[in-house]
């Protein structure tokens, strides 16, 4: 008996119980891709992560959507609870959303949120940055406070993307106001771009208009809920909730119309009848997918990792309502040749996805927990 007590420490000694024990994945969507990948719990217990991003190659940044930060070793799972987060509007579809940092992070230390703040008794988006130091966030600067109040608790957006010229995008919903997405004065319903520190670039599409906010990037969104900017391509992505279908894919333009709610394909709430007046209508954009039923993305990644080669220049979102992680193929033209859906099994509402330094993809749930999907070695 003594014997047996003694190995059994032995084996807990050098080969420690965890919560995040590898479990391999064994499904053929991703064999189809000529993939196979470990799926790795890394840690539980959020309330909604909303929005996360490395800031190391072992400390992962997470917002919880009620208004809470916290830094996550990818190693141990261990969460820091970071301190001076600012008041949020924790109501609906709103409160603490995305968090992202810049190409220039490791210079500046700057980390960028887009959160929801009550102004005049209505919810708005804010795109704010502040620098973490000794688990804290300091230097606050709110870099745009938006005009799109709404007194809905809806569509505020919002992810974060930056591209290689400094400048930062982040996307506002058309926070249940339908005609908000063709209304140039205010920021509803919009992709915006601005220079890092907050102002305005003097090449942006609408200086100059004097019906037009400058800030604006691209207009005719329904509720943009994943950007994401390809340095290879210099292209940039986004993804946003339709209505009853209608879920699209759009490459985005600076200045264009992407028609929302003029054109759709998606149908009312209230029954099978068409939003808008069709699908198509000159001068507005097309997507480049639809997604009928939709499967209510909850965000977006180009992939530009080294650990899976056959996923490179791929599109990723999370699902929501369909409860998948969605992969798409592209093109040389961007043109969406394939889908595949992945993870379907997990049964888990993904919200959140981050590319880490490895090349490995991290995604979060509205249960809660953190994984992991990192290449399965024979």
């Amino acid at each position: 008996m003594k014997k047996l007590i003694f190995f059994i420490v032995l084996v807990r000694l050098f080969f420690p119980l965890t919560a995040h024990a590898a479990n391999p994945v064994s499904l053929d969507l991703i064999k189809s891709a000529g993939v196979s990948v470990y799926l790795e719990k890394v840690a539980e217990d959020f309330a909604i992560p909303w929005g996360m991003v490395f800031i190391s190659s072992s400390k992962l940044l997470i917002t919880e959507r009620r208004g809470q930060v916290y830094i996550i070793d990818i190693h141990s799972g261990s969460k820091t609870a970071v301190k001076n987060i600012p008041e949020v509007l924790n109501h609906g579809q709103g409160g603490l959303l995305d968090v992202a940092i810049p190409p220039n992070y490791e210079n500046t230390l700057w980390v960028y949120f887009t959160y929801v703040k009550e102004v005049e008794d209505k919810g708005v988006t804010v795109l704010a940055r502040a620098k973490l130091k000794n688990n804290a966030l300091t230097q606050w600067q709110e870099l745009l406070v938006s005009t799109s109040g709404s007194d809905t608790s809806r569509h505020f957006g919002s992810r974060i993307t930056f591209d290689e010229a400094g400048h930062v995008y982040f996307g506002i919903g058309d926070r249940g106001e339908r005609p908000n997405s063709q209304n140039l004065s205010n920021h509803a319903g919009t992709i915006i771009r601005l220079n890092l520190n907050g102002s305005i670039p003097k090449d942006n599409p609408f200086i100059g208009h004097s019906s037009a906010l400058p800030e604006i990037w691209s207009y005719g969104h329904r509720n943009p809920q994943g950007l994401s900017y390809d340095f290879k391509t210099h292209q940039l992505w986004e993804i946003e909730h339709g209505p009853r279908g209608g879920d699209e894919v759009n490459l985005i333009s600076p200045g264009k119309n992407y028609g929302w709610p003029i054109i759709s394909y998606g149908k009312e709430y209230w029954g099978p009848i068409a939003v808008g007046e069709g699908t198509h209508r000159k001068g507005m954009e097309q997507p480049k997918k639809v997604y009928i039923p939709s499967i209510a993305p909850g965000s977006l990644i180009v992939y530009r990792g080294n650990a899976f080669p056959e996923w490179q220049g791929n599109l990723f979102s999370g699902a929501l309502k369909l409860r998948h992680l969605n992969r798409l193929v592209l093109d040389d033209n961007g043109a969406v040749i394939k889908e595949e859906r992945l993870l379907v099994s997990l049964d888990e509402r993904i919200r959140a996805l981050a590319q880490s330094p490895q090349g490995w993809i991290y995604f979060s749930t509205d249960s809660g927990k953190i994984y992991r999907i990192k290449p399965y070695l024979k």
